[in-house]
């Protein structure tokens, strides 16, 4: 009776290799390994070549004994350069994470050594220990599609144009100020500047002058782009078939929430965002508190102000706007009863917890139609 032998067949997938890119705006910094005992190899490259990336990362593949077909785990630091080479690295066959900077795990020591090289060593570190089952060793950023992110552009520009303004009419009003004048910045604010005197009786120079009708002129042209683009905004909610323009429309039903505010929040939260309960949308605002607790010591630290502050500013205007055309509703009633009697900073604090559970009930009123309780309807 003869025996036969066979050869152990090992059918697990190879190790993939790990990744870490430290993005600049001149040079990248990639490290690679497979494990926590082996040593990353640490490399630059141009910022932006992605051939030599691509070729970086075959020859890592030969250089630890991989093969070609093995799967590749990165992740960089969300920053200037967005989330477009998240999708090539997904597009490539590889798994990406984009991480949270402020989530990163750092000294606490007052001086601490800090280069590209060290820290594409700690995120790589902390990728393995992700990738290990340790999901809370960092937070992960979401990255949006690309359409949505385009969606997003419109309401960004409008604050963005909006601050522009803001900075032009301070620096003219600036500029009249330090001659002693006082002009209101109106249709006829170039007649008025022609014969304008300084405070002390003189003629206001020519230099003076040349410079405020060309920062008039620049304020004119920002004043039409922002008037172009609030028609645009206006349009897209009144005939837009997409589900930002759809969500802005049904957000503009309820009474006391305009265009605005409608737009932002169907474009940042409610039209491109899926939340799975109200504590995720008070985290994406930043208006969840933060506890503070050791030992015996106790501390109020406030709310968490992450994301993005335009959305909190416009989440406090939108509470307030509420309070005042929603009187009847349950929400503004519990504001009336638990924090108006108190006096003025317990309103402030007050209506920072009926942004927070306004929101989760716009939320509601979108996702399940669920109108807020008490709330009035536009007619």
């Amino acid at each position: 009776m003869t025996e036969t032998t066979r050869t152990a067949e090992c059918n697990a997938a190879p190790a993939p290799l790990m990744m870490a890119l430290e993005l600049g705006s001149t040079k990248w910094t990639l490290g690679v390994t497979t494990g926590p005992g082996q040593r990353p190899r640490v490399r630059t490259i141009p910022a932006g070549d992605l051939l030599t990336l691509e070729k970086e990362i075959l020859v890592a593949k030969a250089r630890f004994g991989l093969p070609l077909d093995a799967a590749v785990w990165s992740c960089y630091e969300a920053g200037r350069d967005g989330f477009w080479l998240h999708r090539w690295l997904i597009a490539h066959g590889g798994q990406n994470v984009v991480v949270d900077s402020s989530s990163i795990e750092v000294n606490r020591r007052a001086r601490r050594a800090k280069t590209d090289r060290l820290d594409v060593g700690k995120l790589l570190a902390l990728l393995l220990r992700w990738c290990g089952g340790e999901r809370t060793v960092w937070s992960v950023v979401h990255a949006p599609s690309p359409e949505a992110e385009a969606q997003r552009q419109l309401t960004r520009e409008i604050a963005t144009v909006r601050e522009d303004r803001k900075r032009v009419r301070n620096r003219i009003q600036a500029l009249l100020a330090t001659q002693g004048i006082r002009l209101e910045l109106g249709a006829r604010f170039v007649e008025h500047l022609a014969t304008a005197q300084t405070g002390d009786g003189r003629g206001l120079p020519a230099a003076y002058r040349l410079r405020l009708e060309r920062e008039w002129a620049h304020l004119e042209a920002i004043t039409a782009r922002m008037t172009a683009v609030t028609a645009a905004r206006d349009a897209a909610i009144a005939g837009g078939t997409d589900r930002v323009a759809t969500v802005a429309r049904q957000l503009c039903t309820v009474r006391g929430v305009a265009e605005t505010s409608a737009a932002v929040f169907s474009a940042e939260l409610f039209g491109t965002r899926t939340f799975r309960n109200g504590r995720q949308l008070g985290a994406v605002l930043g208006l969840v508190p933060v506890p503070y607790r050791s030992d015996q010591r106790v501390q109020d630290q406030g709310i968490s102000r992450a994301g993005r502050a335009d959305l909190r500013r416009i989440a406090l205007q939108l509470a307030w706007c509420w309070v005042r055309w929603q009187p009847d509703s349950s929400l503004t009633q519990w504001f009336q009863r638990r924090f108006v009697a108190a006096g003025g900073r317990s309103k402030r604090i007050g209506i920072v917890a009926v942004a927070r559970k306004l929101a989760i009930a716009l939320w509601r009123y979108v996702e399940h139609g669920v109108v807020p309780e008490g709330a009035r309807l536009k007619a």
